[in-house]
Order: C-alpha cells, then structure tokens, then sequence
C-alpha cells in the first residue's frame, strides 16, 4: 500500500484501504446505486441471494463514504482531478470505478453537494471584516508599557460579533513569522505532490 495519499495528508482510513478488496468483482452497476445512495430493496434481495454480505456491502458504503467526505472537504478548485484519480490508483481501485468516483468529486452534481454540505450541521462564523492599527500609549500606569507601540486589531464576524484586542508588536512579529513559515510549508508540500504526479 502506498504510504501518501494526497486527499488523506499521509494517514488513509481502514475503510478506504480495504476499499479496492471489496470492490473486486462487484456489479458495476450495483456499485453505482451505492455510489449515488440508492440501493433499494430489490438490490437488497440480490445482495442477500449472491456472493456479496451485507458485511461487505457495509464496508464498501462506508469506505465510499469516507472517500468522498475527504475529497469533498476541499474546494473544487484546490484538487486536481489527474491528481486525485491518482490517489485512486495508488489505492489500488479498478480504473472502472475510478471514473464514477472522480464524476461524484468533480461533476456536475458538485455544487449541489456542496451546497448540502455548508447547509448541514454546526458551522464557525466566517470573517466578515478586519481592521487594524498601530498604538503607542503616551500615559499609562505601568511605566514598560509607555511608549511601546502595539498592533490593535478588530475582527467582525458573520455572526454579528465584533471582537478587538491588542497584541504587542514582538507578538505581532512572532505571528507573521509563523504564518510565513506555515505558507513556505503548503507551498513546499504542494511542489512535492506537482513533482509526483508528473514523473
């Protein structure tokens, strides 16, 4: 098994793994009943008289289920579908399958899938606003903090909140180094996975 899988960041779920073992010799068109979730009960009659369990079938919907929420958590944008068909083969999933899977991740049914997505379950509030200035405190009562400048910063979210506070210049420095750093690492991670997927 390939150990770096582009949509998994490096740690693939077991039920992604065992995912190419199940699909072996599976109907292609039962697959893509479970594919778009509708097995109904006349698949589920010929699921209990043939060769497939319902063990299996559990497995195989669940497996597909946790392929798909990784794929789907990033912006359409963000994943290039050679590169996650990629991911696929890596898996060891038939070149059959592989194409409705990349349909689901990248067809036309996307925005409606991701629409369903931002309008399901609890969200954070999202950054309406951002403003900010430097400081510098004349008169204070504690003597290290006059004439020191600092970074004051206001923050208005989604949700109607505004938040401000105040961070010390040194502070301030530190953050941005530290966001550099993170944005040198995306962008190195990101040369990597480019460089893979073309040799």
């Amino acid at each position: 098994m390939a150990e770096h899988v582009g949509i998994f960041g490096g740690r693939i779920p077991a039920e992604v793994e065992t995912l190419s073992k199940d699909l072996k010799d599976l109907d292609k068109e039962l697959f893509r009943k479970i594919l778009k979730g509708k097995i109904s009960q006349r698949w589920w009659k010929l699921v209990r008289a043939g060769s497939l369990s319902e063990e299996k079938l559990s497995r195989i919907v669940s497996g597909l289920f946790k392929l798909l929420r990784e794929a789907l958590r990033f912006p359409g944008s963000s994943v290039k579908q050679e590169g996650f068909k990629e991911d696929l083969r890596e898996l060891r999933i038939s070149e059959e399958f592989i194409a409705d899977i990349a349909s689901v991740v990248f067809g036309n049914r996307r925005s409606a899938l991701d629409a369903a997505v931002t309008q399901r379950g609890p969200r954070l509030p999202s950054l309406m606003e951002f403003r900010w200035r430097v400081d510098v405190a004349i008169s204070t009562s504690s003597l290290a903090r006059a004439l020191q400048p600092s970074v004051l910063m206001q923050l208005k979210l989604s949700d109607g909140n505004v938040h401000r506070f105040e961070v010390p210049v040194s502070k301030f420095q530190e953050l941005r180094y530290n966001v550099a750093l993170i944005l040198k690492e995306m962008n190195d991670l990101e040369k990597r996975s480019i460089l893979k997927i073309q040799g």
